[in-house]
């Protein structure tokens, strides 16, 4: 099983503890996001420390006030680490709006630009923001591997699914009673392009709901949408870690 996406920088308890117990409950890789300059570099502290973790590098939207040459050169640094498997979490995130909507753009174009220097798949967050998102996306990504992180935009999912190199990542919030329309819309994933993740701390999936979310806990997620498309963990594990492996090319 692979959890890919978390913050473990943002969890408790030490990274250790996170790792031991995510591999005690049979999760191989772990990707961790970083969301600004001192994230980034502890994803990568993570991922040097621990065979199993791999980490994502990018200037969230709430994060991109005044982003500027400068913050893009500081990414373009980190992104050439090797066990830098992506670029993001960016996007546009309308919801908080926690930075004028110009910087978020501007971040998002600048780090849709290095995905593609650097060979790498683009991880996307948006909120509330999902046309502005798509439209920019559809201008701007053509050829990039693109992956929807916690998906939240269901009655897109045929949108979304036109392209091919875009995969669709399920987070805890899609196990909640009223999250029919995201159940829904995992149906309609091809296996290969379908992931699942934590976003831990965050999203703790509906088994554990009020505890805060780890990485180990990506095995409930997954085991819920096992049984929505009707098929074995076992066989959607194996199917969940190939996806996984195509677009962070591990």
């Amino acid at each position: 099983m692979i959890d890919s996406h978390t913050h473990l920088d943002l969890a408790d308890p030490p990274d250790a503890e996170l790792v031991a117990a995510a591999v005690e409950a049979g999760v191989e890789r772990i990707v961790t996001v970083g969301i600004d300059g001192v994230s980034c570099r502890a994803a990568l502290e993570a991922a040097e420390d621990f065979p199993q973790v791999y980490a994502a590098l990018g200037r969230h939207p709430n994060s991109a006030t005044g982003f500027d040459e400068e913050d893009l050169a500081e990414l373009t640094a980190l992104a050439a680490h090797p066990k830098c498997v992506a670029i993001g979490e960016t996007g546009l995130d309308y919801y908080r709006d926690g930075a004028p909507r110009a910087d978020q753009e501007r971040a998002f174009r600048a780090q849709i630009g290095l995905a593609r220097e650097v060979d790498k798949p683009l991880v996307i967050h948006t909120r509330a923001a999902e046309e502005d998102t798509l439209a920019l996306l559809e201008a701007e990504a053509g050829g990039l591997r693109v992956i929807l992180h916690c998906f939240s935009m269901p009655e897109r999912i045929e949108q979304c699914l036109a392209h091919e190199d875009w995969w669709i990542s399920f987070a805890g919030n899609a196990t909640y009673p009223s999250a029919n329309p995201l159940r829904e819309a995992a149906l309609r994933v091809p296996a290969q392009r379908l992931l699942v993740e934590t976003d831990a701390p965050f999203l703790s999936p509906q088994v554990v709901r009020g505890r805060p979310n780890q990485p180990a806990y990506v095995v409930h997620t997954a085991k819920a949408l096992a049984v929505e498309r009707r098929v074995s963990f076992e066989e959607f594990d194996a199917a969940v870690s190939a996806s996984a492996a195509a677009v962070f090319g591990w």
